[in-house]
């Protein structure tokens, strides 16, 4: 059996495509661990499995919308991803899955509209949705309320937090600095806190000036991450709901910026760059350590 996979990253955010319709392949919690090794594996951020057609009640004539599934090098499943979907589109357009440079993606967070900006997929824009602040659908745990600016307790230490969901659940915390060292130091805890059921991301956030902000992230069930799309629309969306930044934010972390907009109606549409890197095939003896 030949594995094929591509990968791309998004400002050092890489990640292994894996397309069924060329081989199809059992991606267990083991498989993935495996596959996403960087000393063991082939090495990544996760995992996007897909295109598989589902139905798209927008086009009653049958036409189906290409559904991708994000993986975790935990073997997690996670709802959304902006730089995955932003490497899935590019994936989608180069392969002619799709033959539109505006077209919609499936994922477990919810339908996304995405525009490809240029002639190769390299920059491509995409409507990543309305953020939520409501604590039931983050989720976080307690009465329901807006967790804007909220106290959390972490090793005796108290931090104030805004939490909300673009599909997937972030935990935003404005600091003086935003730091490597800090996110690695409060990232296990945030994300597996008692107050989080699902687990959930953590930014640290610095504001600049009212139109950029810097940010150090920490993904569940990756990580410190160099950038992420997601992180950088709910980093945005809650330094604009505290008052700090306008509508309009350039998100600077250490694998790069991307431009983040937010509507009036919650809304937020992220803009940035998207590279392969290599392709090839799972090598025999990695085939022989993956379970079937």
């Amino acid at each position: 059996m030949t594995v094929h996979f591509k990968k791309y990253h998004g400002l050092g955010n890489d990640y292994l495509v894996i397309d069924p319709n060329v081989r199809d392949f059992p991606l267990t919690q083991e498989n993935i661990r495996l596959i996403c090794d960087r000393n063991f594996g082939v090495g990544s951020d996760g995992i996007l499995y897909g295109p598989r057609q589902e139905p798209d009640a927008q086009q009653p004539s049958g036409a189906g919308l290409p559904a991708l599934r994000i993986f975790n090098p935990d073997g997690s499943e996670a709802e959304k991803s902006g730089n995955g979907l932003r490497i899935f589109a590019k994936y989608l357009f180069e392969k002619k899955y799709v033959h539109s440079k505006s077209f919609r993606i499936k994922t477990l967070g919810g339908v996304v509209d995405v525009q490809v900006k240029d002639d190769v997929a390299g920059l491509i824009r995409i409507n990543m949705g309305k953020v939520t602040f409501t604590s039931n659908e983050i989720p976080v745990a307690g009465e329901p309320r807006e967790v804007v600016d909220e106290p959390l307790e972490i090793d005796g230490a108290t931090y104030k937090v805004t939490c909300l969901s673009i599909g997937n659940p972030h935990c935003v915390i404005p600091m003086p600095q935003a730091t490597e060292t800090i996110a690695r130091a409060l990232g296990p805890h945030v994300e597996n806190h008692k107050m989080f059921p699902n687990r959930i991301n953590m930014q640290i956030v610095r504001v600049i000036d009212r139109a950029n902000i810097d940010i150090r992230i920490w993904e569940r069930g990756a990580g410190y991450t160099l950038a992420s799309g997601s992180s950088s629309c709910a980093a945005a969306a809650a330094s604009h709901k505290l008052g700090l930044v306008d509508g309009d934010v350039t998100v600077h972390m250490p694998g790069g910026t991307l431009h983040i907009e937010i509507a009036d109606d919650g809304r937020i549409h992220m803009t940035g760059p998207v590279e392969g890197t290599f392709e090839g095939s799972f090598h025999s003896d990695l085939l022989k350590r993956l379970s079937k």
